[in-house]
């Protein structure tokens, strides 16, 4: 049985709340990373993605916005001790790409839908079989 915490990724690059949309397209290009998690000092709040940002620029919005604009929905996160195949569960249930992982009320990582995927083929079997639990065709016996 995998866990998050077996997958996460420690180091999680973070930007303050006020700091503005191109601050945060320099960072991620700096560190050729696609999201930043959203801190009001030692809490997370939210999450800016390489995806925010092109819609920004495609809506024509102002690039010099706070980023705490991007956080009008409450930030969902794991905990480090959950289950692979909860996370997974958590990223459909939302449709989200990125978690934040969360102990004790500090951020200590964050885990991707690409880390899941990635972690093992024995987990992407077991994914497999769980979307296929799901969708069981018609029985069309006559």
């Amino acid at each position: 049985m995998y866990y998050v915490k077996d997958i996460m990724s420690r180091s999680v690059k973070t930007i303050g709340a006020d700091a503005t949309v191109t601050e945060a397209a320099k960072l991620m290009a700096k560190w050729k990373i696609g999201s930043l998690v959203i801190m009001e000092g030692e809490r997370p709040i939210g999450i800016i993605t390489e995806g925010d940002v092109s819609r920004c620029v495609a809506r024509g919005a102002d690039l010099g916005s706070k980023l705490a604009t991007f956080t009008k929905k409450e930030l969902i996160t794991v905990t480090s001790d959950e289950r692979i195949e909860e996370a997974a569960k958590t990223f459909t249930d939302n449709n989200i790409k990125k978690l934040p992982v969360m102990d004790e009320g500090k951020l200590v990582g964050i885990v991707t839908q690409t880390d899941i995927v990635s972690s093992s083929f024995a987990l992407v079997t077991s994914l497999k079989e769980m979307v296929q639990a799901r969708y069981r065709p018609p029985d069309f016996q006559m």
